[in-house]
């Protein structure tokens, strides 16, 4: 009873959604702010619906209460209970429930927000993003219904895909949910904005906030997904542009561009008709992603469905939103005000340069992912597009955007000094000149690009520290004074100098891969393999039975320079419950930043030995690292008292495209 009650919740929530959408924005434009406000509750409502259905849903899991198809197609009574609860959303149907679940906190988030929003753009907004709502809870009721009965109902379950029964995974799509869900709030405000036609910098510091919240979880989602990828496929590499990786890539590189944009926006008011497309866009682009996992048009292991009707349904939902935003866009657009002028050579100059880079960027992943999927379509030829095809169209558009970084946090606004920039940057440039001198020097011999790429992390690092050092001690006299300015710097100025270093620290662990080996031997109990001063020795090959599966395990005593450094175990999985499915579980031993991995291949005929790859990683970790510290950064900057409470009453009156804001300050 209690999943039918939860199945009925949906179509609760269905209905609560459109009063959420067409309340609201008939009170905007009635200028009834009481109708308008129905939309507050509305979203408050429809979360709490959605959060019954998915606790049911993970409920049912947990009891493996496999009269539900989709408990039974996804679960199995010997499943470890953490993995029982992961797999609500290790399948399609309960991925979509906590797609929409998320969808809707940030409805009820907005709904809540009343201090820092306007009347009509929270309104509006909520109108907005309760369209995208209801569009997907049609697809969950109508083709991905995740509370049908079997009846009668199995003994036993199918089980959860082996690769899916991992913590790193397990973590990884919530994250990346949220990333991309979040995205919908900037879309909706976009949508709200070019409705009411008023877009300022009122609306630029409201969205602001919450397009950081997005970005920050989808850069945790991407490096967990990476580094999952990385210990759990056995390949030993972190990043393979694989289409589904590039469809999370995508919204990232325009949710960057688009925290820029609006920083611009709240600061010169400029900007304005590129950082409401930029908020379509991003969104769209998190559409896309969806589209791609769960339309059958890609085969990867990250995709979560196969059935091309439900990628039919999906491709309406994208033709939907995203056609309709850009016809509405294309429609309002030109009636808006053109914001404050600039200098070429100023902040806003650099960060326009590098909204282009990271656009520009974001079209070639955009091209190399969905071309060869045109070409099929259209003419039945198969193309792949792969690492070099990236690396010769990417890398040259990010690393100039990545040597102007430090040249737009240090430069003044509306008009800037090109040359006094340089000069104040001139000690981080020498650092990291420096650096890449003396790798070079330890490292003759080796990769030409390698200590360019760390000098570049070097200099980044540098830079941020140094920028963030000068505003705290400049115009400070005595202890008590910088002391005094450190703790008056908006929190924002920290978050950005955090997130920029973190850029610097990923830069130098994605350089120190030019120095990893690989080495692959066949090896039985005894064998030794060694690497420069690294040396695995196999001590014995044993088998291990887990809750739902069988492992053979290798256990590799290590060696660096002689002396003993513990003990490493591979394993490679057998799920009986899945038809023998093998996953590879990679022995992994950290050595500070950097990793010694050993990833099992296949056991030979005599039955004594096995195949054997041993990857060195040299600074690898620095890659996830500086992920982290980035979305640190990003955290920091939405804690800033000014993205908590109204903007002042200055910049609210100044006109949009349809004249002043009739509110007062909140």
């Amino acid at each position: 009873m209690l999943v039918e009650i939860a199945h009925f919740s949906l179509a609760l929530a269905l209905g609560l959604s459109l009063v959420q959408m067409v309340i609201p924005i008939w009170g905007v434009r009635r200028n009834d702010m009481a109708l308008a406000r129905v939309g507050e509750p509305a979203a408050v409502g429809v979360f709490l619906l959605l959060f019954f259905a998915f606790s049911v849903l993970m409920y049912a899991y947990a009891v493996s209460d496999f009269s539900v198809q989709n408990v039974a197609e996804n679960s199995h009574s010997a499943k470890p209970f953490i993995y029982k609860l992961t797999g609500t959303w290790g399948n399609h149907e309960g991925s979509m429930v906590l797609w929409v679940l998320i969808l809707s906190l940030f409805g009820a988030l907005v709904a809540l927000a009343r201090k820092s929003l306007p009347d009509r753009l929270r309104s509006g907004t909520l109108a907005a993003q309760a369209s995208v709502t209801v569009a997907f809870l049609l697809f969950i009721l109508f083709t991905s219904n995740p509370f049908n009965r079997l009846d009668p109902a199995p003994p036993e379950g199918n089980d959860l895909n082996p690769i899916l029964q991992d913590l790193g995974l397990a973590i990884h799509p919530p994250l990346l949910y949220i990333g991309y869900v979040g995205f919908s709030i900037t879309y909706a405000f976009a949508i709200a904005a070019l409705i009411d036609g008023r877009i300022d910098a009122v609306w630029a510091r409201a969205v602001r906030p919450w397009t950081l919240a997005a970005w920050l979880f989808l850069t945790l989602g991407i490096a967990m997904g990476s580094y999952w990828a990385y210990y759990e496929l056995g390949w030993g590499g972190w990043w393979f542009w694989d289409p589904v990786e590039n469809a999370s890539l995508m919204p990232w590189l325009a949710g960057t561009a688009l925290i820029h944009s609006t920083i611009v926006m709240e600061k010169r008011d400029s900007l304005k008709v590129w950082t409401i497309l930029l908020a379509i866009l991003t969104f769209s682009l998190s559409l896309l992603g969806t589209f791609l996992v769960r339309s059958g048009v890609l085969t990867s292991v990250h995709t979560f469905a196969t059935d091309p009707q439900r990628g039919l349904f999906i491709l309406i939902i994208l033709m939907v939103f995203i056609g309709g935003s850009l016809a509405l866009f294309a429609w309002r657009a030109p009636m808006l005000r053109q914001g404050g002028l600039f200098a070429p050579v100023s902040r806003e100059g650099t960060l326009v340069i590098n909204n282009l880079f990271l656009a520009a960027a974001c079209g070639t992943v955009f091209i190399g992912t969905l071309y060869p999927l045109a070409l099929e379509g259209l003419t039945g030829a198969k193309i792949s597009v792969g690492p070099p095809f990236f690396n010769a169209t990417f890398l040259p558009l990010v690393i100039p955007l990545l040597l102007l970084l430090p040249f737009g946090q240090s430069m003044a606004w509306k008009r800037g000094d090109l040359l006094g920039t340089a000069q104040r940057l001139a000690t981080a440039i020498i650092i990291g000149v420096v650096a890449t001198v003396m790798i070079f020097a330890v490292t003759y011999g080796g990769p030409v690009a390698a200590p360019l790429g760390i000098g570049l992390g070097v200099f980044l690092i540098a830079s941020a520290v140094w920028d963030l050092g000068e505003r705290i001690i400049a115009r400070a006299s005595g202890f008590r004074a910088i002391l005094s300015r450190a703790a008056g710097l908006p929190r924002s100025a920290y978050g950005s100098a955090m997130a920029h270093a973190g850029v610097g620290i990923m830069v130098i662990g994605i350089a120190a891969t030019a120095w990893a080996t690989e080495d692959i031997a066949v090896m039985k109990p005894g064998d030794r393999l060694s690497r420069g001063g690294t040396t695995i020795i196999m001590q014995q090959i044993f088998p291990r039975t887990g809750p739902n599966y069988r492992e053979l395990v290798g256990r590799f005593a290590v060696e660096v320079d002689g002396k003993e450094r513990g003990v490493i175990d591979s394993m490679k999985r057998t799920f009986i419950t899945r038809n023998n499915m093998q996953t590879t579980e990679a022995g992994i031993r950290s050595f500070g930043p950097s990793q010694l991995y050993v990833s099992l291949g296949e056991i030979q005929p005599d039955g004594t030995s096995v195949g054997v790859r041993m990857y060195t990683k040299p600074l690898i970790l620095l890659i996830w690292i500086g992920s982290i510290v980035m979305a640190f950064g990003g955290a920091l900057s939405i804690t800033d008292r000014r993205f908590r409470v109204a903007a002042p009453a200055k910049p609210r009156a100044k006109a949009g495209a349809g004249g002043p804001h009739p509110q007062p300050a909140e």
